[in-house]
């Protein structure tokens, strides 16, 4: 956590703040699709300059993606991996910059005027070269295809609907159906975007010489991926991931870029260059920048400033560059940001001063944790229990906000031990978080995924993570000389 003043206003709606909650980051992989980028600290030297506006926007992208990852390795191989694919295109003319981005997100993007982003967590993520050919074939079709262009205009028209609904039509059932309507017909162009491009960009890729099952390959990477991030094979509510996504389900993706492949080819065509492209990554920097808060299975610890807590059990933690994000099952949720509050102001009135309504007063208790001056009270919506604290710390006052569907002495019991385990880092502890990179292996005679998995240094679920990584399913053996990615200090 890039700890910001949080954007949470003095008076926001529970229910809506219960949404906020539980949805911020907690959706898994973006997937390699486009996205209306927010971008770079670092622009590259030897890159030609861009116009003023393009120059604008790539700044934006590169401060919400944590600037340029600097590899020089890496970056010429996915250069020379464009370049191929440029050649093999319907459009050779056109040039592309590519840029690595310093975010352990896996996801890639284009923006119209031809600049690709790759993030180092995709580039993790990835087995081969030609996994990486049809992600980065697949943002250049959104350039050929001149996706980004029409999506702003279709994005537009949902802009002056929205407004012509929220100002001109008096009957509310009207107004959300024709919102409704406009919003299902983007995400609906949206998803034909995403199948024209994956079926361009297999074909782009094998003229390549690449293989073109490096698509489904990747794909079924990046569904496990957010599976293993989830905890859970697929929860996703049918009608929602069908019809309101951006994108397409995982699984239509993958059967899409199947038949496209196959028209080229039976399995086994095209260059896969593994071995190559596994050093291309190894030393890869791998989760968080320590600088910015690091999560360590239900421990998140921010050595900068100097903190740390653990989740209750069975959390899943995702660190955000707004708060802390945590989530069990769907069922229960936390939070952690940090405000400024006066020192004059006792903590108790900043609970009920209006941020998050309906709080319990008789439920407020002022007390202190391992040191802290802190307090705590609870609040009730229509769906969510709430159990909220407010703690100084330094300069600053942290906020946790716990939330539970249902309300229960266990829930809120491990809610407050939670919260009890906020303290100040000592100075070993300080020292010994480290910056987590991939590293390449080879795997010797008789060696499981079990053992090599147990080698992953300080990685929750590090079993699954291990096969997720190599692309393995549970059972594969591995071959004595195979190399593999484990993730070291």
């Amino acid at each position: 956590m890039t700890i910001h003043h949080s954007g949470f206003g003095r008076h926001r709606k529970i229910a809506r703040f219960a949404v906020l909650l539980l949805t911020v980051s907690l959706t898994g992989c973006a997937g390699f699709g486009q996205i209306s980028p927010q971008l770079t600290s670092r622009p590259e030297s030897k890159a030609p300059a861009l116009p003023a506006a393009a120059q604008r926007e790539h700044e934006r992208i590169l401060a919400a993606y944590g600037g340029a990852y600097d590899d020089p390795r890496l970056q010429a191989l996915i250069q020379d991996t464009v370049s191929r694919l440029v050649a093999a295109s319907d459009r050779p003319d056109l040039q592309y910059r590519v840029t690595l981005l310093n975010s352990p997100s896996v996801n890639a993007f284009a923006l119209p005027s031809g600049q690709l982003y790759v993030t180092r967590g995709l580039a993790a993520l990835a087995n081969d070269r030609s996994e990486l050919a049809s992600v980065l074939s697949h943002e250049m079709a959104h350039v050929i295809a001149k996706h980004a262009a029409i999506r702003e205009n279709q994005a537009r028209r949902v802009a002056l609907i929205e407004d012509v609904v929220n100002k001109l039509l008096t009957d509310p059932q009207s107004g959300a159906l024709a919102l409704a309507k406009s919003k299902m017909a983007l995400a609906s162009f949206s998803r034909q975007q995403e199948f024209e491009a994956d079926a361009i960009g297999v074909k782009i890729a094998a003229r390549a010489g690449f293989d073109p099952y490096g698509a489904e390959r990747f794909l079924e990477a990046m569904g496990a991926n957010s599976n293993l991030y989830r905890g859970t094979t697929t929860d996703e509510d049918p009608f929602t991931a069908e019809f309101l996504s951006s994108h397409p389900s995982t699984p239509d993706r993958v059967s899409n870029a199947i038949a496209q492949a196959r028209q080229i080819g039976a399995p086994g065509i095209g260059e896969r260059d593994r071995a190559a492209y596994l050093a291309s990554i190894d030393g890869l920097a791998y989760g968080e920048n320590p600088a910015d808060g690091v999560v360590r299975g239900r421990r998140y610890l921010h050595p900068k400033l100097g903190f740390t807590f653990v989740a209750p059990a069975g959390f899943q933690l995702d660190n955000t560059a707004q708060a802390v994000i945590g989530m069990k099952e769907g069922k229960q949720a936390l939070r952690l940001d940090t405000v400024q509050v006066p020192a004059s102001e006792k903590l108790t009135d900043y609970l009920i001063s209006g941020w998050i309504e309906n709080v319990d007063k008789n439920s407020l208790r002022e007390l202190t944790i391992n040191g802290l001056k802190a307090a705590t009270a609870t609040a009730q919506g229509e769906e969510w229990f709430f159990r909220l604290y407010a703690v100084r710390f330094g300069s600053d006052v942290y906020r946790f906000v716990y939330a539970a569907k249902a309300k229960s002495a266990e829930a809120d019991r491990a809610f407050r031990e939670s919260a009890s385990s906020f303290r100040r880092l000592t100075l070993s502890e300080i020292n010994n978080v480290k910056p987590l990179h991939i590293q390449i292996v080879t795997v010797k005679a008789g060696e499981t995924a079990q053992q090599l998995a147990a080698r992953m240094t300080m990685v929750d679920h590090s079993l699954q993570r291990f096969l997720v990584l190599n692309g393995l399913a549970a059972g594969d053996k591995l071959q004595p000389g195979e190399q593999v990615k484990i993730v070291a200090e």
